[in-house]
């Protein structure tokens, strides 16, 4: 059975799609061996309706917020999640999608102001301080697009929801310092992540 909702320290997150506009070096996709305790590679696309059906099981009380996140890009279900967002929200969940921020490219114009009221925190995941050095790990497949796309996204997001940049510790020092700036130019929150083997 596909594992479509997830918990991981007190946050409940829900697995949308296995695509992704980008193949990560780093990606645990490329591993298919699991996440934690959960196998998330899906067998089919859960539908709306097939993910809130879930969700009513749930005590909601006792979790922190709800994530869209899983292994693909949540952007790829924007209409699912944000039905499904509007859904949690009936309950005063707070709402957070992890995305590559490639919303424009993925959905075509106009997605940020979708978020306004569903989406509390958009958590994107920024990796590297130059489209070049972004295209050589994350290998997008709109190419060196990608990373200009996220910037926009971040930009326009931000109206509607907090924003959240998001770099791991082993980059060079020079370009967290770089993303620093990118984050502060932006008017977003940088995140350094300790990466995880």
């Amino acid at each position: 059975m596909d594992t479509i909702v997830y918990e991981i320290e007190g946050s409940l997150y829900i697995n949308l799609t296995n695509k992704c506009s980008n193949n990560c070096d780093f990606c645990i996709r490329n591993h298919r061996d699991g996440m934690v305790d959960y196998n998330l590679w899906l067998s089919k696309t859960p539908t709306a309706k097939e993910i809130i059906e879930e969700l009513k099981n749930q005590h909601f009380e006792q979790f922190n917020e709800i994530v869209f996140c899983g292994y693909g890009e949540p952007l790829y279900a924007l209409d699912a999640m944000l039905e499904v967002a509007k859904f949690v929200k009936g309950y005063g969940l707070k709402t957070r999608v992890n995305t590559n921020g490639q919303a424009d490219l993925i959905c075509g114009e106009g997605v940020a102001k979708k978020f306004d009221g569903l989406i509390d925190i958009v958590n994107i995941s920024l990796n590297e301080a130059s489209r070049e050095k972004y295209q050589k790990v994350c290998h997008c497949a709109f190419g060196e697009k990608g990373y200009d796309a996220l910037l926009k996204f971040a930009g326009e997001v931000k109206q509607y929801s907090k924003v959240i940049f998001s770099i791991v510790d082993t980059i060079p020092k020079e370009d967290i310092e770089k993303c620093k700036q990118i984050a502060e130019d932006i008017g977003v929150t940088l995140r350094i992540r300790e990466y995880i083997k």
